[in-house]
């Protein structure tokens, strides 16, 4: 693992959501898109180095809805950026993490993604990232 990619962060509205780090933040995302495989909207915000993404559910069924019913809004994983994802999760495996995606599958912000279950990483959902090269 090479850094921090992003940190991601549940919400229940994104439009009211990126006012609020707008403010915080001093500018605006720099991206939004809808990923369709993981039913959320997002979008980033590049602060220094560090980046921040915000994640709203599309479907009352997805992930962070459930997430977001169960603990409320707030931080929900943690991203981490990697050279080779395929050979990553292969090495986590190993290691004894619970990989919830064998395959990568694409992501937002033109990333393939895998996600570590979080009782495998003391509560922590651990995000994959791999730039995909185009």
């Amino acid at each position: 693992m090479k850094k921090i990619e992003h940190i991601g962060i549940a919400v229940k509205n994104l439009e009211d959501s990126n006012i609020l780090f707008s403010k915080l933040f001093g500018q605006s995302p720099y991206k939004e898109e809808i990923v369709e495989s993981e039913h959320v909207k997002t979008s980033f915000f590049q602060v220094g180095e560090n980046k921040i993404e915000l994640l709203e559910a599309t479907q009352e069924n997805s992930a962070i809805a459930r997430f977001i019913d169960k603990k409320g809004e707030g931080i929900h994983h943690i991203a981490f950026d990697v050279d080779d994802i395929e050979a990553e999760i292969k090495r986590l495996k190993k290691e004894g993490f619970t990989v919830l995606n064998d395959t990568p599958k694409r992501g937002a912000d033109n990333k393939l993604v895998a996600f570590l279950h979080p009782k495998s990483a003391n509560g922590v959902l651990i995000e994959l990232c791999q730039e995909i090269k185009l």
